[in-house]
């Protein structure tokens, strides 16, 4: 299933706790949530930058609108949302011969 970036505007000054940002755990909630049939979103992760007062976050979704959904959700206003690719190292082979470990299988490279 393709990936996105989306980003977001998190200023640095926001007052009281109401303008934090949502935990990992509400955001992945509520992207299942908001996923219809045939239109999931997952959340996979985030970047928070402070000093630029932006945040990236990482979904796995059909199309950049489910992932505008579960964001919305969520209670985020992304301002831009890009078809990504994550690349990630390869798993190390287990010591003593053994299958690789179990994990979530490699990103396209394309």
């Amino acid at each position: 299933m393709p990936e996105f970036l989306a980003e977001t505007y998190t200023p640095r000054d926001a007052p009281g706790p109401s303008a934090a940002a949502p935990s990992a755990g509400d955001l992945a909630r509520a992207a299942a949530q908001a996923s219809g049939p045939g239109a999931p979103a997952c959340f996979l992760g985030a970047i928070a930058i402070p000093q630029e007062e932006t945040c990236f976050w990482l979904y796995q979704a059909p199309t950049a609108a489910a992932v505008r959904v579960a964001m919305t959700a969520a209670g985020l206003r992304p301002e831009r949302i890009t078809p990504a690719m994550t690349l990630r190292p390869p798993r190390p082979a287990r010591t003593g011969g053994g299958a690789p470990a179990a994990g979530p299988p490699p990103s396209r490279t394309h």
